[in-house]
C-alpha cells in the first residue's frame, strides 16, 4: 500500500477549491485530509460551508471534513498546504506558513515573480523546481512555495514553449477571449457581461508577457535567466462561462514556414509528466484539431479531463503563423495544475 500524501486546500469553497476538492477526492497518492475556509465558516462540516456549483454531488468522503482556519497551528499534520485563496488574501497566509515549515502550492499572484520561488506549469518548465533547492537559504524560509501561473499564462505558454524552439522569433501577438469564470463566480456582474464584450482585463496584459518569460527561461547557476520574448497581448472578456482562447499571431525571421511541420511539433509535444506517467498529466498536452471552425469551448474543453490545451486554424503566411489555442481556466489554468505540480514534486523528491 502506497503512503498517501496528505494535503489541505485553502480557499476549497470557492470555484477553483471545488475543482481541486472533486479530482483530489479520488487521488490514487493524494489524500484530502482539510478543508480551509472564510472565518464565518470555521466549524462548519464542508458540504454545509460550500455553495456547491459542481456538477454531481460532493464527494462523500470531503463532504463531512470540518472547515478550519488558515492558522498554521491546523496545518501543521499534513505534508502540503494546496491554495486556491483570492489575491488580496494570500501573501499574508501563505507566507505565515512557508515560515513555519510547510510546503505551499498556490494559484494566488503574489511572489509568483520572485527570483527564489518557481512558477511552475509542468510541461513547460519542470527544470525550475530546481530553485527549491537554494530556496530555503536565499529566503530564510523552513518550508517551500511553488506558484503556478495567471490561468490566461499557463493555457498560452503550452504552444509557445516548443514554438519557441522551432521559430526564429520576432515578437508574439495574442488576443485573448476570456470566460467570466476567471473573474470569480462573484467577480462580474450578470449585466456587465450579458450579452456583452469588455475589452480589458485588470492586470492580465501586464501578467502574461512576465510570466511566460519566466516560464520560458532558462536555469542557470541556481537561478533562473528570464526569456526576452517580445509578447503584445490584448485582454478581452466575452460572455463565456468557462475557457480562455488565445489568437495568437507569431512574426519571424524566417521567409518561410511550414505548417505540416508546426502541427506536427505540436501534436508531437511531450514533456516528463508524460514521460512520468503522472496520474493528472494529459497523455496528450496539445490536441491539433483540422475543423476550420475548431477549437470552441462548448466543444473543447474535455479532452483528457481539461488538461490539455487545444489548437486550430494553424496557418502559415511568408514570416507569419496564426494559430488559436483553448483551454480550461479552471482546470489547466488552475485546479489542476496545481495537482500535476504537486505530482511532480513527489516525482522529483521534493516531497
Amino acid at each position: 500500500m502506497v503512503d498517501k500524501i496528505k494535503v489541505s486546500l485553502l480557499g476549497s469553497t470557492g470555484m477553483v477549491g471545488q475543482k481541486m476538492v472533486k479530482m483530489l477526492s479520488n487521488h490514487p497518492y493524494i489524500e484530502l485530509t482539510k478543508v480551509s475556509a472564510s472565518p464565518s465558516k470555521i466549524g462548519k462540516k464542508y458540504k454545509e460551508a460550500v455553495k456547491w456549483i459542481e456538477p454531481g454531488e460532493i464527494p462523500e468522503n470531503i463532504a463531512d471534513l470540518p472547515i478550519v482556519s488558515t492558522s498554521p497551528e491546523d496545518h501543521k499534520d499534513v505534508d502540503v498546504v494546496l491554495s486556491a485563496l483570492p489575491n488580496e488574501l494570500a501573501e499574508d497566509i501563505e507566507l505565515k506558513l512557508v515560515k513555519e515549515g510547510k510546503v505551499v502550492i498556490s494559484n494566488a499572484s503574489p511572489f509568483r515573480m520572485d527570483p527564489a520561488v518557481p512558477l511552475i506549469n509542468p510541461e513547460v518548465n519542470w527544470e525550475h523546481l530546481e530553485l527549491l533547492k537554494y530556496q530555503k537559504s536565499n529566503k530564510n524560509w523552513n518550508g517551500l512555495l511553488v506558484k503556478n501561473p495567471n490561468c490566461t499564462a499557463a493555457i498560452l505558454s503550452m504552444p509557445i514553449k516548443p514554438l519557441e524552439k522551432m521559430l526564429n522569433i520576432k515578437g508574439v501577438y495574442i488576443t485573448t477571449l476570456q470566460a467570466v469564470s476567471g473573474a470569480g463566480y462573484n467577480g462580474l456582474p450578470f449585466m456587465a457581461i450579458d450579452g456583452n464584450v469588455i475589452p480589458w482585463i485588470k492586470g492580465e496584459e501586464e501578467k502574461i508577457p512576465r510570466e511566460i518569460n519566466k516560464m520560458l527561461g532558462k536555469m542557470e547557476n541556481g537561478t533562473i535567466k528570464q526569456n526576452n520574448l517580445e509578447i503584445y497581448p490584448t485582454t478581452i472578456r466575452v460572455p463565456v462561462k468557462v475557457g480562455h482562447m488565445g489568437v495568437i499571431n507569431i512574426v519571424t525571421q524566417d521567409d518561410k514556414i511550414n505548417e505540416e511541420e508546426v502541427k506536427k511539433l505540436l501534436k508531437d509535444f511531450t514533456s516528463l509528466p508524460q514521460t512520468k506517467n503522472l496520474p493528472t498529466a494529459p497523455k496528450r498536452p496539445i490536441i491539433v484539431l483540422e475543423e476550420e471552425d475548431r477549437p470552441q469551448p462548448l466543444r473543447d474543453l474535455q479532452y483528457y479531463n481539461g488538461m490539455a490545451v487545444s489548437i486550430g486554424r494553424i496557418r502559415a503566411e511568408k514570416n507569419l503563423l496564426r494559430l488559436i489555442v483553448l483551454g480550461d481556466n479552471l482546470i489547466r489554468g488552475a485546479a489542476g495544475i496545481t495537482i500535476l505540480t504537486l505530482e511532480l514534486m513527489k516525482e522529483l523528491g521534493y516531497i
